[in-house]
């Protein structure tokens, strides 16, 4: 790698990390750049998942107050992102791809139809509150988070906000630490048994703990139905070229 290919990846990691917190979907910004610069689908992929996990750092050091005060909720939310992101790595390193490759688009596409019509739902339906829908999805949408990732915060914001009581906001920084989580306990088993390119995670990471930090203030001044609805339409378009 040279010094520009070097920090060219600086850059789009600050790009990847403002644009992962925002809108959830940081992969599609720095994979495609991992791409690039000469990696193969597989190393980029553990790469990508190796240096995303300072998206979640930069987020949580300037948004740690909202996650005060949960206590063990946040444990076991904790807790069923680092096994489901155990499992995608495990998934990614040992089984064929051609399973999700296949259903994510639909994954994607249907999150984002969900974050576009959240108010229909919640002002006919309200929560869809049964008791074991949030934990089944934090531990599924990590599950995908660290075999791949690309739109996983946009599942993530769809369920929180169709499942929970909570706003944009918190939603947004809840989405970056337990995805943050996954991502950590995929990098152990990426740094371990994986083709990680460690100048390129480095790169990548030094931008993207900078755009995570960026990121919460970034969101605060945004009207949430504004986010919500840029976010199910970018999805779509994600969902349109994870399908080719």
């Amino acid at each position: 790698m040279t010094l520009l290919e070097f920090f060219l990846l600086v850059i789009v990691g600050l790009c990847t990390g403002l644009i992962g917190f925002v809108t959830g979907m940081a992969s599609i910004v720095s994979y495609p750049a991992l791409l690039a610069v000469g990696l193969t689908p597989v190393a980029a992929n553990v790469t990508n998942t190796v240096a995303l996990v300072a998206v979640g750092v930069g987020a949580t050091a300037n948004s740690g107050k909202e996650l005060s005060g949960r206590g063990p909720t946040l444990v076991r939310w904790a807790a069923l992102s680092a096994l489901g992101g155990l499992i995608g790595a495990l998934v990614l390193l040992l089984a064929p791809a051609a399973a999700f490759e296949i259903v994510v688009p639909f994954l994607v596409a249907a999150a984002s139809i969900a974050l576009l019509v959240q108010p229909v739902v919640r002002r006919h339906v309200g929560e869809l509150s049964a008791p074991w829908v949030v934990p089944a999805g934090i531990l599924l949408i990590s599950v995908y988070g660290g075999y791949f990732g690309a739109g996983a915060g946009v599942i993530y914001l769809s369920m929180m906000l169709l499942c929970t009581s909570e706003s944009v906001w918190s939603a947004s920084v809840l989405k970056s630490f337990l995805l943050g989580v996954a991502n950590l306990v995929a990098a152990v088993g990426f740094a371990m048994f994986g083709p990680v390119h460690w100048w390129a995670a480095l790169a990548l990471a030094i931008g993207a703990l900078v755009g995570g930090w960026c990121g919460p203030p970034v969101v605060k001044v945004i009207p949430p139905n504004l986010l919500r609805v840029t976010v199910g339409i970018l999805g779509l378009g994600l969902a349109g070229y994870l399908a080719r």
